[in-house]
């Protein structure tokens, strides 16, 4: 029986849990997981409500949230981009007072972490970080699951993050890593590694749970013998076309390819948090290819749609864990 308690926390990022609280919410996603694939119903918040703030829409967040609070028995109200006036014409402190006395918890997906702290600080119920600028705490508790689910374990894992490691995902996956005792690898050149204090703060970290965390430019030394193979888009929506040309070239060397995988372990498994551009199937690959020539960016269709590929496991399990999260912050 664990003794784990995080009734009333907020899920804000990885750093503010411990190895044994994440690892519960994992043990917990499992059993609803179970649950949901033997049809046993687990409507336990039955009359509770949530709120889900989106500035910044997403397919998979979206529906992850709705889909888990309906099966734990919720009600939830979508505040798109044009749905609420948080930071317009009320600020996130008054924002956070209001939703705290209609609902019994309150997601965040949008820009600054600040913003998500902010609303943390002011709201009286758990507050869920859907995605920041910074962080995408939600994002590694499925992706932990998926890697426990594939390779049998977490601790001892060698992990390569390729592409662009600046920002959120690279970020949450390095802290994560470090807490669960996880050889952490960022591979991509000098200027896209993460935050240098970061990193120390990692290192520190995976010192104390067996882990590690490095850098590396070489594709070959990074991939050699990994366990996991992770990568991103190199460019966020609404971007520039001179940004666009600026990670193109400097970024594809560190596209996961063939060549990689066969580098890494047999048993290696490919993973991204989606959506990617592996084809010309959406309308913004078919401009890359227009403009550049591309028709992969990130990641080969050879190496998305192989057996190494565990993405759409990944995708599924935001559902499990988005769950186990709401179910273990609101005492279900």
């Amino acid at each position: 029986m664990s003794t784990v308690n995080l009734k009333g926390r907020d899920f804000l990022k990885m750093l503010d849990f411990s190895k044994e609280e994440i690892l519960y919410m994992l043990d917990v996603a499992a059993s609803y997981k179970k649950k949901k694939k033997e049809g046993i119903p687990h409507d336990t918040l039955h009359g509770k409500n949530v709120a889900l703030i989106f500035e910044k829409t997403s397919t998979r967040t979206r529906c992850s949230f709705e889909v888990a609070a309906h099966d734990l028995g919720m009600g939830t109200t979508y505040l798109d981009p044009s749905g609420s006036q948080i930071g317009k014409k009320e600020s996130i402190e008054d924002t956070a007072r209001v939703l705290s006395g209609m609902f019994d918890g309150i997601e965040y997906r949008g820009f600054g972490q600040e913003i998500v702290e902010e609303l943390a600080e002011y709201a009286t119920v758990p507050v869920w970080n859907g995605l920041t600028n910074e962080s995408h705490p939600t994002q590694m508790l499925a992706d932990m699951l998926t890697i426990q689910e594939h390779l049998g374990k977490l601790e001892g894992v060698k992990f390569v993050y390729m592409g662009d490691a600046r920002y959120n995902m690279a970020n949450s996956l390095m802290v994560t890593c470090a807490k669960l005792g996880m050889h952490f690898v960022a591979c991509t050149s000098k200027e896209y590694f993460p935050d240098a204090k970061l990193v120390k703060q990692c290192e520190e970290i995976a010192k104390a749970s067996g882990g590690s965390v490095s850098l590396e430019e070489n594709v070959m030394k990074a991939t050699k013998d990994a366990d996991v193979l992770y990568t991103d888009v190199w460019v966020s929506m609404g971007e520039p076309d001179e940004v666009w040309a600026e990670r193109i070239k400097a970024l594809s060397p560190y596209q996961v390819n063939m060549k990689a995988v066969e580098n890494a372990k047999d048993s290696v498994i490919f993973m991204h948090c989606l959506p990617a551009f592996h084809d010309l199937k959406t309308t913004i690959g078919q401009k890359v290819y227009e403009k550049f020539g591309l028709s992969e960016l990130e990641v080969t269709d050879e190496v998305f749609e192989s057996s190494h590929s565990v993405v759409f496991d990944e995708a599924e399990n935001r559902m499990h864990t988005i769950k186990a999260v709401m179910a273990v912050t609101l005492g279900a």
